[in-house]
This record gives C-alpha cells, structure tokens and sequence, in this order.
C-alpha cells in the first residue's frame, strides 16, 4: 500500500522529531513512493515506560498515520545484556523473569499508543538472541565490526573512560543484528531512535550493507530536554512513568499542566495529535495567555497515554485542587492514621521521592496542610486535621487529599 501521505519526513522535522537521517534524499523517496516498514527497540528494563519513550512512540504514530508500517521490538534479549548508551555505569542486571515481566507491562503501553495502527508489529527479540550459537555468531556477524569504529562511538567513548565491561561491548551487535532480522523476516528498512542511539543503528545499516547488499536507512530524534536543561520528565516525586500505577493520569497530568512556558509549544508538536496549524497560535503568546496552550497539552497527552475519561478526571481534579472549581474527590486520595510524620506521608504518598526530598521541600517552605504551612520536618499529622479530608500540597504542582484509613 503506498504511502497517504508524502510528506511524512516534513512532519516529523516540522514538529521537532527529527535529529539525523542517513540518507535522508533516499528515505524521503523510499516514504514517498511507497509503504515503509520501520521499527523502535524499547528495553524491558523496568515494569513501565516513562515520558521520555513518548518521543519514539509518537514519531512511530505520525508514520503510521502517512501509512507506514510499525514495528516496535521489546528488547528481552538485549536487556540481558544491557546497553551503555547514556550511563555511566553497568546497568543492573535482571533476571529472565523480571524481564519477561516488565515486557508484559510494556507491551500494553507500546499497543496502547499504536492502536490506530491495526498491522503493528510488537516483537520479542529474546525470540531470536536467546538461540543464538556464539561462535556461529562471532564469525557470521561479528566479523563485519570493527572495534576502532565502535570505541570510537559517543557512547562507548564515554564509558570507556570509567570501565565498560565486555558484555556491554556486545550490545552494539545484537541490536544491528535485529535490525538483519527485521529486515529479512519483515521487510523493514528503517529504525529510528534517540540521538544516543545513533552508532548502534548506523551499525545495523552498515550490516545489511555487508551481508545482504540491501539498503536501509537510521533515523534519530534529539534528545529532549526541558528548557532548563533538565533531563524530560524528572519532578521531586521521580520520574513520571506511563503506567498509571507509578504515575497516576492526575500527577501525569500536573506534569504537563505545569512545564516552562518556554516548552508548551514544542510539546504539543512532541506530545500531542494537535495539526500543526492549531498549535502556531501559541507561538506569538506569553505568561497567563498560555494557560490554555497547557491545558491542551496537559489533557492532549493524558488522553493518549490514559484515555479521554482518565485525562477529563484529571482535568477535574487539577480545577479542585488549584482554586477553580471541579470535583475535589477526583484529586488522588492517601490514607492516614493520624500521628504520622508529614515526611513520612510526603513520601509514602509519592508527592517525594524519598524522605530525604520531603524534608527539602519542607525546609524550603514549599509544604502545606490545607492553608497551612508546614514549619518544620519534625510535624505530624492529628486525626483531628483530617477531619473529612484535607488537601497536602507540595510545591506548587503537586497535591494529595489525606483521609482517614478506615
């Protein structure tokens, strides 16, 4: 089926997707004169997602909706191992069952934001790494790598400087490797991913140069920061997952209701559906006139990750709680004894990471029970400030209605 849409690669460059392209003439050809097939490696190395693996998935739905093909693999074989792009250390290493459980929660989420692609491909590569003979694999593909060239590499580079261990050196050629099997079983002939990925996917280009003189081309997104420089999706309360477990659609949505002015528009082109024509109305604005550009987005990106349902309850609860009306029952609820160390709530609650945070925001004067503010770390909670329920703000952003644990 050809493509419906030719400018697929304009969209994505014009909504911010676009980082590296390795050829990009020949791919914008490929797009246009017919159906592509691509795919997006996601690691199982924990039981969800997190906002961050929102770029990839929304630049793997902008690409089904011209007409492409996805596939997305979820990497059981390569968490094994572990990829080194991006940290400074050996990641921790899972057993099978932790990661085959992780990969349940995370094929939900994969389905869940491809939905309105009926073909889409979701993939084990545990399927075909697991089996693998390592000496028929040294010598079919390993011999096509040069060590210079992958030392040489951004992410190998980094870690070479504090100790890379040889497991990880392998990584490298297992995701060029499932790229090869992609291509042969599905005939894909693009991956995309972050710009830390970009050695590991031109490798896969180059193998199936090597091995089945056949074409294929890398693509990669920048790497998304918020306008401070943070790392995307990082609050006092941890990271903001997609699992509504982790992170609920209220505090998924506070997160987006909340970023830096300076980031709304560039979300909206990332995180939402929204035509592009819609959105350049925010640009010229400012301050208080772009609370409804949050608003959108906040709801825009809820619906898609939650549901409509999940984001107009968190829409509802964000009014409660902030002085505008709504319904103060949809706001998360934490159930209390009386006689708890706020700390302690702050932290059970998930309104901070650890204990260590809560006292911060305390001592920082950015904690209040109800209208009142929390003085010092060492306050506890009387059942008699309950009552029927009482709000327990942290920061700005975040809140908790505390009732009584019946």
């Amino acid at each position: 089926m050809p493509s419906s849409d030719p400018e697929a690669l304009r969209v994505l460059r014009e909504r911010g997707f676009i980082q590296q392209i390795s050829d990009e003439a020949e791919l914008r050809a490929q797009l246009t004169s017919g159906r592509v097939t691509f795919y997006s490696g996601f690691d199982p190395t924990a039981s969800s997602l997190h906002v961050g693996s929102l770029v990839p998935l929304m630049a793997m739905a902008h690409l089904a909706r011209a007409g492409h093909r996805p596939i997305a693999v979820l990497g059981g074989g390569t968490t094994m191992v572990g990829d080194p792009s991006g940290k400074t250390e050996l990641r921790q290493m899972l057993t099978k069952e932790a990661i085959a459980e992780n990969r349940v929660g995370i094929e939900r989420q994969v389905r869940n934001i491809l939905k309105d692609a009926p073909d889409a491909i979701v993939v084990d590569n545990a399927e075909w790494l697991l089996p693998l003979n390592y000496i028929d694999f040294l010598r079919d593909i390993g011999r096509h790598f040069s060590v210079n060239r992958m030392i040489a590499a951004e992410a190998y580079k980094q870690r070479l400087e504090k100790g890379l261990s040889f497991i990880e050196f392998n990584y490298q050629l297992l995701q060029a490797y499932d790229f090869l099997v992609l291509r042969r079983k599905h005939g894909c002939t693009l991956q995309i991913g972050g710009d830390d990925q970009w050695g590991n996917i031109v490798a896969g280009v180059d193998l199936i140069r090597r091995v089945d003189q056949a074409q294929a081309y890398a693509l990669t997104f920048p790497l998304i920061t918020t306008a401070t420089g943070a790392k995307m999706g990082k609050t006092a309360a941890g990271a903001v997952w997609l699992d509504a477990q982790r992170t609920s659609p209220y505090d998924f949505y506070q997160y987006f209701v909340n970023v830096d002015d300076r980031d709304v528009v560039r979300f909206l082109k990332l995180f939402t559906l929204r035509p592009l024509d819609e959105i350049a109305r925010f640009e010229t604005i400012e301050g208080a006139e772009l609370r409804d550009a949050k608003a959108m987005l906040a709801h825009g990106v809820t619906a898609i990750v939650h549901g409509a349902a999940a984001a107009d309850d968190a829409r509802r609860a964000a009014a409660a709680a902030f002085g505008g009306g709504g319904d103060e029952a949809a706001i998360p609820t934490f159930g209390v004894a009386g006689g708890e160390k706020i700390v302690d709530v702050l932290a059970a609650s998930g309104l901070a990471a650890s204990k260590s945070v809560a006292r911060r925001l305390i001592e920082q004067g950015g904690v209040r029970l109800g209208e009142r503010k929390i003085a010092t770390v060492d306050e506890t909670l009387a059942a008699t400030d309950i009552g029927d329920g009482v709000l327990l703000h942290a920061g700005k952003k975040s809140v908790r209605r505390l009732v009584l644990a019946r």
